[in-house]
């Protein structure tokens, strides 16, 4: 498995996640476009065919200009999102249901607007999508980011039906609790050994993004660690 050749466009890249996946498919041998609200020149610094590119990806007029001036590319890798527990269902306010829905589902339903259409010109491409391993079912004080990220995860399954007889490739990989920085400080309690490195998770996600992968579609993929 390797990304040589390919152009792959990486949202969300300057966050914990972002970062690994970055590494990984640069050393696959990946060109790579970094986009998020903010992208840290120190990102794959010093790698070869690196460009950093700062937009709001809820902006949808923003990511059509965007992939319209982009050029050929062969993937999208969706890492942008969020977490937060909430309160209870019936105590959730719609500021704060809207943010999760605008960070989780509205950020990604307008990259693929943008980046679906040039792929299907070429016949060709991957897209890989951040589902959740808790958004398998209710969990309790999670209504808000388990809604989201059901979405996510059915836009995955929807889309892939659509466009997998036209070359593209559509997955989903579903982690458990990643191990992150920000994670860690939110739970300093817990044992991070169960948690899910981003180095693994990367792996995957770059796999998907693989002609090693071409066989496989609409998959939404447990990627758990050691975690229950």
């Amino acid at each position: 498995m390797d990304l040589a050749g390919k152009r792959i466009v990486i949202t969300g890249a300057n966050g914990g996640l972002g970062r690994s996946v970055v590494e990984y498919a640069v050393a696959q041998g990946a060109a790579v476009v970094l986009v998020d609200i903010a992208v840290d020149e120190a990102n794959a610094a010093g790698a070869d065919g690196v460009e950093r590119v700062a937009l709001d990806l809820a902006d949808e007029a923003a990511m059509q200009a965007f992939f319209a001036d982009l050029g050929d590319f062969d993937g999208v890798f969706n890492l942008a999102g969020g977490f937060d527990m909430g309160p209870t269902v019936w105590e959730v306010s719609s500021a704060d249901w809207n943010a999760m829905f605008n960070i989780n589902v509205q950020t990604l339903h307008s990259v693929l607007r943008a980046a679906v259409p040039p792929l299907l010109k070429r016949g060709r491409g991957a897209i890989v999508n951040i589902g959740a391993l808790g958004a398998l079912k209710g969990q309790a004080n999670m209504s808000a980011y388990g809604a989201s990220k059901s979405v996510v995860m059915r836009l995955t399954e929807s889309l892939s039906e659509e466009v997998r007889d036209k070359g593209i490739n559509v997955n989903a990989v579903l982690p458990s609790i990643i191990d992150t920085p920000r994670n860690r400080a939110d739970m300093p309690d817990a044992d991070y050994s169960q948690w899910v490195a981003p180095a693994d998770l990367a792996s995957v996600i770059c796999f998907l993004g693989s002609d090693a992968a071409r066989a496989i579609h609409g998959a939404l993929l447990p990627v758990r660690g050691l975690s229950d």
